[in-house]
């Protein structure tokens, strides 16, 4: 007896049937919302169709297949614990209208502390808080737990010796390719690394921020990021549709760099703002530097743009050029030939060392690394008025 194939959309490869106003029955795409004709479900289905994460099925003759786990999932560096978060900012953050005003090697001292889990924001070289970084190499803060969405951040503390553990999402040069430093410490043994996406580990922070345990999403389903993950899954139970649970982030220490701020912690930050809002609301302690120290004045005329308000801050560190050789938007580029320096200068321990012997430990302060790097030079990175 011959055995009839069930219709099939075309183009989801899923079908469910739906009742009009007028007592009528037809058979419609899920994925679209439209009737089929009997022409379009008598065709067969594209070949790499990928059928809607609702239905929870993959045809047989679909190429898609489960991502297959080879390896234990890594371990969770930092277990959420929001109501942990909540009795620190309770009983142990300070929120007074107070000045905050510091340096570097204060904030530091003060702020971050060996075993930490720490993160730095926003991502590749841009505004990228390298005046704390630099500080915290010198102070040799070490066993430090490190949220890697950065990249020079990473790379310094990596080549340092300081880190242990790393949440990952990307540590690469865009054009100039991966980083030499992660590739020696991963493979020698010395770092322990689990792997997210770039918005997972932001909707991390922002579950903590919402004093949640986890957020569920899509991301990272069907991808081999998802089996060297911690993140766990599951049916959702209102569409039956895969889920991925994203356990919330708490920072011990975040570090952002800003276009401005004033003396009590109010920032600002021109063009892409990054994750600073997750992040500036799922840390314990908050170290900010800016490129500007303004009068709370600046704020007041046009409090909307107060991303960062003060009573989350901890530390206000003035650092012009607190980002180089990386860039901060609308003020100055990044300094390719000092990043191309470097990047030559990680293709081995030995120079990796010098390198760091004369940018970190051979100053005394960001000061002195400005003063080495040269006025002439970093004048030169300066966006003019007309570019920006």
């Amino acid at each position: 007896m011959l055995k009839l194939r069930p219709p099939r959309c075309s183009d989801c490869g899923w079908l469910e049937t739906r009742t009009s106003a007028d007592g009528r029955t037809g058979l419609f795409c899920v994925k679209h919302g439209v009737p089929r004709s009997a022409k379009e479900l008598s065709a067969e289905p594209c070949s790499d169709f990928r059928p809607l994460e609702t239905t929870g099925v993959l045809p047989a003759q679909s190429p898609v297949r489960p991502p297959e786990r080879p390896l234990a999932p890594p371990p969770l560096f930092q277990p959420p614990d929001p109501d942990g978060l909540r009795r620190f900012l309770r009983d142990e953050k300070d929120f007074s209208l107070r000045s905050k005003l510091m340096n570097e090697r204060e904030a530091v001292k003060r702020f971050i502390r060996t075993g930490d889990y720490i993160g730095f924001e926003l991502y590749g070289t841009v505004r990228c808080p390298m005046s704390i970084v630099r500080e915290i190499v010198r102070r040799r803060v070490g066993g430090l737990r490190l949220m890697g969405q950065g990249l020079m951040d990473a790379d310094f503390l990596i080549a340092a010796g300081l880190v242990a553990e790393m949440d990952i999402t990307y540590v690469g040069y865009e054009a100039y390719g991966l980083s030499p430093i992660l590739r020696r410490a991963v493979e020698g043994g010395q770092l322990k690394l689990a792997e997210w996406s770039n918005a997972a580990i932001t909707w991390r922070m922002k579950a903590a921020a919402m004093g949640l345990p986890f957020l569920p999403a899509r991301t990272m389903l069907g991808t081999d990021t998802l089996a060297r993950s911690p993140a766990k899954t599951m049916k959702d139970p209102f569409t039956g549709m895969e889920l991925v649970l994203l356990p919330a982030l708490t920072l011990d220490t975040a570090v952002i760099h800003v276009h401005r701020a004033d003396r009590y912690g109010n920032c600002q930050i021109d063009g892409i703002s990054g994750f600073a809002v997750e992040m500036s609301r799922a840390c314990k302690r908050l170290i900010v530097t800016a490129e500007e120290i303004v009068d709370t004045e600046v704020f007041r005329r046009t409090p909307e743009r107060t991303i960062i308000p003060y009573f989350l801050v901890d530390a206000v560190v003035p650092a012009p050029f607190g980002a180089h050789p990386g860039e901060t938007c609308g003020l100055y580029r990044r300094d390719e030939p000092h990043i191309k320096a470097y990047l030559e200068a990680t293709r081995s321990e030995e120079t990796t060392k010098k390198y760091l012997d004369e940018f970190v430990h051979g100053v005394k302060d960001h000061a002195g690394y400005l003063k080495r790097v040269g006025a002439s030079r970093l004048r030169a990175l300066k966006v003019k008025p007309n570019e920006r």
